[in-house]
């Protein structure tokens, strides 16, 4: 690994809190006013907003930090357009875009979404991030940066060390099995992660997805969304995600009993092959005001 740094300007639609913390990564942490650190598949990196349209990253890592940031921040796509599109839907999602205007969809490792989504079930983010971080220093590598340690997600390789009964160690709970259960599965089959990334059909990703144990619907799609799988038509369903479709277009009474078919219709109909994105800005601006 090599220290590096890349600057990024013109920067456009970027937003470090909004990306950070709109649900979609866990090993990232605010460590100043306009800084956060994460430890990602490449490397350790920070990433500082000098100004509105001046970003730098800076970090120890594998190959060309460049590209990596490209690759991983989704640098090349316009957001700008992406934005305008999804703006004409209606006045609420218009909203919410202008909430969370700096949000960009990360394209994250698909071993490490996998397992931080099946962590995520019935979890909040505080807890969610403590699991991760605790696999990451009993399993992962280690890469020393200033002066401080810091952890790689482990390979499944690493990860399938552990027992049911270390993985609950780690404050797993019910998901101890689940996770040891996929882990083996991964190790034993490295090429499923492959087909996974080769498959043009979503639905074909779904259903694979949903034979590995710990991964329900929303998991999956949270995968798909999240991952380097890309899959921007699909539109995880949480509680968040249930209230605000609720709260702006259904107005049934009890939210928790509005059928998650009838959200992915709705969404499906509204913003088409960007339900993904979509999602991200409801989500975000919902929690947010809340």
């Amino acid at each position: 690994m090599t220290e590096q740094e890349y600057i990024w300007k013109p920067a456009t639609d970027f937003h470090l809190k909004h990306i950070f913390e709109c649900g979609q990564c866990f090993r990232w942490n605010r460590i100043g006013e306009n800084t956060y650190q994460g430890v990602c598949q490449f490397g350790v990196l920070e990433v500082e907003q000098i100004t509105e349209d001046t970003v730098c990253f800076r970090g120890l890592c594998e190959g060309n930090l460049k590209e990596h940031c490209h690759a991983y921040f989704a640098l090349t796509k316009d957001y700008a357009s992406l934005k305008k599109e999804l703006s004409q839907v209606d006045e609420y999602l218009a909203g919410s875009i202008a909430f969370g205007s700096g949000i960009r969809i990360l394209n994250q490792d698909l071993w490490e979404m996998l397992i931080s989504f099946i962590v995520s079930a019935n979890n909040n983010i505080p807890r969610i991030k403590g699991i991760l971080e605790r696999m990451a220093i009993k399993y992962g590598s280690k890469v020393t940066w200033k002066g401080k340690d810091f952890y790689l997600f482990p390979t499944p390789e690493q990860l399938a060390k552990a027992s049911v009964a270390d993985l609950r160690a780690l404050g797993l709970g019910f998901r101890d099995k689940r996770i040891y259960e996929t882990t083996q599965s991964i190790y034993a089959h490295p090429e499923f992660l492959q087909e996974l990334q080769q498959e043009e059909q979503t639905e074909v990703i779904r259903e694979k997805l949903l034979t590995l144990s710990g991964v329900g619907p929303k998991v999956a799609d949270c995968i798909m969304l999240f991952s380097t799988l890309k899959r921007l038509d699909v539109f995880p369903i949480d509680v968040w995600v249930r209230r605000v479709m609720n709260d702006l277009y259904l107005h049934e009474p009890d939210e928790s009993k509005v059928a998650k078919a009838k959200i992915e219709r709705l969404a499906k109909e509204k913003y088409g092959d960007l339900a993904g994105i979509a999602q991200q800005y409801l989500f975000y601006w919902r929690r947010e005001i809340s």
